[in-house]
């Protein structure tokens, strides 16, 4: 059997059961209700975390939830030295009514899964992915802001950390659950942004990881988007490593080009870009409002030609911090496209706010999206 058939095999079969130790700690109504006030974007962590142990032997084993608190690793863990290590990013919502749901956790779930078999770790299964989600919040419910932009940011992670420095996949692994509240992603509402064309860096390459939702891919974008930054924009753009021509994505969002009232198109998956479940998400919609979606390769020169001829009518940018992101301006070393001051676009506002809604409970979730996770 498999790292990984032997992973999927223990959680399958037998689902994790959690248990308990609470906080002796937690913050006090008062403290929390500050930090909720102004939460910012993971700056503050609720009181409790969720671990679950996995080996090559056992499969994945000892699910608990526990006082939020520093990790203890060995200075040979693997993690530290060949960056063994996934993510995924989901957020919980207090809807009106004072419940608490999440939003699509079985794509999350699943990407983590591709994501694993990529870097060589353990798979955990869909249930206890969302399990896990659960048994978080159901100690930690009271962290959920209440306000219309507000969530609790939920980061399930793994890591290798077996002590041992050969280069091989390791045979002992941790995954974590830690979460944060998080306000307004766009404090004074919602504005378009400038980005920055990178041509020196590419954020993947044909056969790399690209598809996975690891720590290095993050990091190989830290240098460009400081770039960006030094430039005036908040965000870099990447383009494919193979021929430098054709749009991949931003340092951490996919992109979007909308052509008139009836069509948009997005850079086809490729397995350089991260399958975003807010991009799936806003294709959908925008397909139940009768648009033709296209995923294909896009070009620079059809960006710069589009925004000239008028086909090319809004450009935005998304993912699960900000849902969906305006972007006015596309600044590269020899050249920029769009208008700084353009406003945001009528279609990319009217998809996020369907999009926000739904995942509020303002709306209907018409196709099940939504997990409730205080049930």
């Amino acid at each position: 059997m498999s790292q990984t058939d032997s992973a999927t095999a223990s959680t399958t079969t037998f689902p994790l059961s959690f248990a308990l130790t609470p906080s002796t700690t937690a913050r006090a109504d008062a403290e929390r209700e500050a930090v909720l006030a102004d939460p910012g974007f993971g700056k503050h962590f609720t009181d409790h975390m969720v671990t679950i142990d996995w080996s090559l032997g056992e499969g994945w084993h000892d699910a608990r939830v526990t006082p939020y608190g520093p990790l203890q690793l060995d200075p040979a863990s693997a993690v530290l030295h060949y960056a063994q290590e996934i993510f995924e990013g989901l957020k919980a919502y207090r809807h009106a009514d004072g419940s608490i749901w999440t939003f699509r956790p079985e794509k999350n779930a699943e990407r983590l899964q591709r994501s694993a078999r990529r870097l060589a770790l353990p798979e955990l299964s869909v249930a206890d992915f969302i399990e896990s989600v659960k048994q978080l919040v159901a100690v930690d419910g009271n962290w959920v802001p209440s306000g219309s932009e507000s969530s609790l940011y939920l980061r399930p992670f793994m890591i290798a950390n077996e002590n041992f420095l050969g280069v091989r996949a390791a045979q002992t692994v941790a995954y974590y659950v830690i979460a944060s509240p998080a306000g307004a992603y766009f404090a004074n509402g919602v504005s378009p942004v400038k980005i920055w064309l990178s041509t020196e860096y590419s954020r993947a390459g044909r056969g790399g990881t690209g598809a996975a939702k690891c720590g290095g891919n993050y990091a190989a974008s830290l240098l460009p988007q400081m770039e960006a930054a030094e430039n005036g924009c908040a965000q870099v753009l990447f383009l494919d490593g193979e021929t430098g021509t054709h749009i991949d994505e931003l340092g951490g969002m996919n992109i979007f080009f909308v052509h008139g009232t009836d069509r948009l198109v997005t850079p086809r998956l490729t397995g350089t870009i991260l399958e975003g479940v807010t991009r799936a998400s806003i294709i959908q919609l925008a397909q139940d409002r009768g648009m033709t979606v296209d995923e294909r390769d896009v070009s620079i020169d059809e960006w710069r030609d589009g925004v000239a001829s008028g086909a090319i009518t809004e450009v935005f940018a998304c993912g699960t911090a900000a849902v969906v992101t305006p972007i006015s301006q596309l600044k590269a070393a020899e050249f920029t496209i769009g208008d700084a001051d353009a406003p945001a676009g009528e279609i990319t506002m009217a998809l996020r706010e369907e999009l926000t809604d739904i995942q509020h409970g303002r709306r209907p979730d018409r196709h099940g999206w939504l997990t409730r996770l205080d049930a």
